[in-house]
């Protein structure tokens, strides 16, 4: 059985605190959203100062989590040497997406009908690693996407695997909650939506426009070419390694990726990427 709204919230963000992460300033359900963007996402969200919480605040709704198995606990860091204990998916992503959707009646953002993107991507060895985010997973269900039979069931929270995939044993599984982070190479596949409804890739493999002049028009074509491919096969489409300093370049880049509706634009300065989807409606 659920918490109330405010105990389970509470109960989450006091989880937070207690890994010497500092809360969000106080709101009436215990943190304080934004205005939730679609196309907004996290790269390397547990660097911020308060993981996850930052995001919401910004109206983020797509955040990346880099994960290790250590000692059967799944840490989040980008680096083995950086994990440390008690620093879990568990307790910086799952536990508060649970509390405030259940809070929330059923979303993640109170009257929003969209999917959280909750990215995983696997450091460590592939398959056990996916087996034990797996369990994790199977304890916060009624929040998950979840796949069982060939049929996918929306959640108010989609978790997508990326990093270290074992494609072999996601394809396989009659049940589960986790689905596949494609590549480049994946377009045009036979991999089902209901397995990889998400395609990502190096931006600098594919593109050599870094956001300085116009974009050629050979780029922006394969761009949108690149985006109309994806849609067809029902994924959603993620660069990462776009420019990310501050400046003109960076928001040349993002306004092409609006255009061509590239689904999740990537980026670790939240504030500036709030600002310029906010000033475009």
């Amino acid at each position: 059985m659920f918490l109330s709204r405010t105990a389970a919230v509470a109960a989450a963000l006091t989880a937070l605190s207690a890994l010497g992460l500092a809360p969000a300033p106080a709101a009436q359900d215990g943190v304080n959203l934004g205005e939730p963007h679609a196309a907004a996402h996290a790269h390397n969200d547990y660097e911020h100062d308060r993981p996850l919480l930052d995001a919401l605040e910004h109206g983020f709704t797509s955040v990346e989590a880099d994960v290790w198995l250590v000692d059967g606990e799944l840490l989040v860091a980008h680096d083995r040497g950086d994990v440390r204990a008690g620093v879990t998916l568990e307790s910086l992503y799952l536990e508060p997406l649970d509390a405030l959707v259940a809070g929330h009646g059923g979303s993640v953002y109170p009257g929003w009908d969209g999917e959280f993107q909750l990215l995983i991507d696997i450091k460590s060895q592939a398959a056990p690693t996916y087996a034990a985010i797996e369990e994790e997973l199977a304890g916060h269900r009624t929040m998950l996407t979840r796949y069982t039979h060939g049929k996918t069931k929306a959640g108010a929270v989609t978790a997508v695997i990326s990093g270290n995939r074992p494609l072999s044993v996601m394809s396989a599984a009659d049940q589960r909650f986790g689905f596949y982070d494609g590549r480049a190479a994946d377009l045009g596949s036979t991999l089902p939506a209901g397995l990889m409804p998400l395609i990502s890739n190096n931006w600098q493999q594919l593109f050599s426009w870094q956001g300085v002049g116009g974009m050629p028009a050979a780029e922006r074509d394969k761009l949108t070419t690149y985006v109309g491919a994806a849609h067809a096969q029902g994924a959603r489409v993620r660069f990462w390694a776009t420019p990310d300093l501050p400046g003109p370049a960076r928001e040349a880049v993002w306004a092409e990726l609006l255009a061509a509706g590239v689904d999740h634009i990537n980026t670790d300065d939240l504030a500036a990427l709030e600002r310029f989807l906010a000033e475009r409606g």
